[in-house]
């Protein structure tokens, strides 16, 4: 009896132990978890092809269209001005801009008349006997002379033998001596060409300038040319006198220029071409730094989204049926720095306004304008 009683107690031991394992297997087993489907929402818009007018953006520094290096060509001591030689003078055209000291050329120039007035004068008896004809002339001229000024062009001869004579006794050959010294003593001054500031003076009165040295840099104020380069596949689209709008580099100004010339070479490390545009305002100064929007051509048919828009510089989505996402092919046209203008999308197609992470052909979306 006691063996019956403690086999039944093992079977009923071990069907005990079988059935907690099973609930405790049963206990760790993970129920699968159930996903809701997220349906994202987008921003669409429809598109309609319009006329995009094409516009090529660059920028360059401001350079004076007047503009002039001044140089020495003769030497001496630089003499004081009214006005000081300095950078941020103004000047008014036809002002002394420098004045070298000239007074040692100046008596040469002297000495040279006089000996000219001596040949003359040592001529006129042979002129009163060989060419009576022609004596009033050179006695008129003789009278007028004045070592103190400019001379002035000598008598006309009529005869092949009065010029042989005139030459012979060295007065053609002294008068142009004296005429090309008459020229470099005009040198000893510089004055303004035009109404300008001076933007660079690198003399001072008293110091000793030499034949070729710099002095300094003559600017005028009132017109600019900005030079900017533009890529070859646009040259043919500039054309001289387009209207240019200008902006400094915040956005706060805007200037008024046109397109003056474009360059016939192309650099050929960057494949550009130079454009050269003319503005003129008050607030301008040289160096600025300005970009320019050249309006180079109308683009039929076109529109104009982000560049972050375009996938693969050559699709972008759409959305079909309100829900489903697909890829279509584009003709890019032109990139801007954010934009781009594209051909070859239809007249009603719902395009993304902006960019959707994650987005696949196929995608199924919700929509919503912004």
């Amino acid at each position: 009896m006691r063996k019956i009683i403690l086999s039944i107690l093992g079977v009923l031991l071990v069907l005990g132990s079988i059935i907690l394992g099973n609930y405790i297997i049963g206990k760790k087993k993970k129920r699968k978890p159930k996903f809701s489907k997220i349906i994202k929402t987008v921003f669409v818009e429809k598109i309609q092809n319009k006329e995009i007018p094409i516009t090529l953006t660059t920028s360059g520094n401001l350079i004076a269209k007047n503009k002039i290096a001044l140089f020495s060509e003769v030497q001496g001591v630089l003499k004081k001005q009214n006005k000081s030689f300095k950078a941020g003078t103004r000047y008014t055209k036809g002002q002394v801009l420098l004045n070298v000291n000239s007074t040692e050329f100046y008596a040469n120039l002297k000495a040279q008349r006089s000996n000219l007035f001596n040949l003359l004068a040592s001529i006129m008896p042979d002129i009163r006997l060989d060419y009576p004809t022609e004596f009033d002339k050179w006695q008129s001229y003789l009278q007028q002379y004045d070592i103190n000024k400019t001379i002035a062009p000598l008598p006309k001869t009529n005869t092949d033998k009065e010029t042989y004579f005139i030459s012979g006794r060295g007065i053609t050959s002294a008068f142009y001596t004296i005429k090309n010294l008459e020229v470099r003593l005009g040198k000893y001054t510089i004055r303004a060409p035009f109404t300008g500031v001076l933007t660079e003076a690198l003399a001072t009165p008293g110091a000793l300038v030499r034949n070729g040295q710099k002095l300094g840099e003559f600017i005028d104020e009132s017109v600019y040319e900005l030079e900017v380069t533009v890529n070859t596949d646009y040259a043919n689209l500039l054309v001289v006198g387009n209207t240019v709008t200008l902006t400094n580099l915040e956005k706060t100004k805007k200037y008024e220029g046109k397109v003056v010339r474009v360059n016939g070479k192309v650099d050929l490390a960057s494949q550009t071409i130079k454009v050269f545009i003319e503005v003129a305002h008050k607030d301008l100064k040289e160096g600025m730094y300005l970009e320019a929007n050249l309006n180079a051509k109308v683009e039929q048919n076109a529109i104009e989204i982000s560049r972050k828009l375009v996938v693969d510089n050559s699709k972008i989505y759409t959305v079909k049926n309100d829900s489903i996402l697909s890829l279509v092919t584009i003709n890019p046209v032109y990139f801007n720095s954010e934009t781009v203008v594209v051909k070859g999308v239809e007249n009603n197609t719902t395009i993304l306004t902006q960019v959707l992470p994650g987005a696949y052909e196929g995608m199924i979306v919700k929509t919503s304008k912004k």
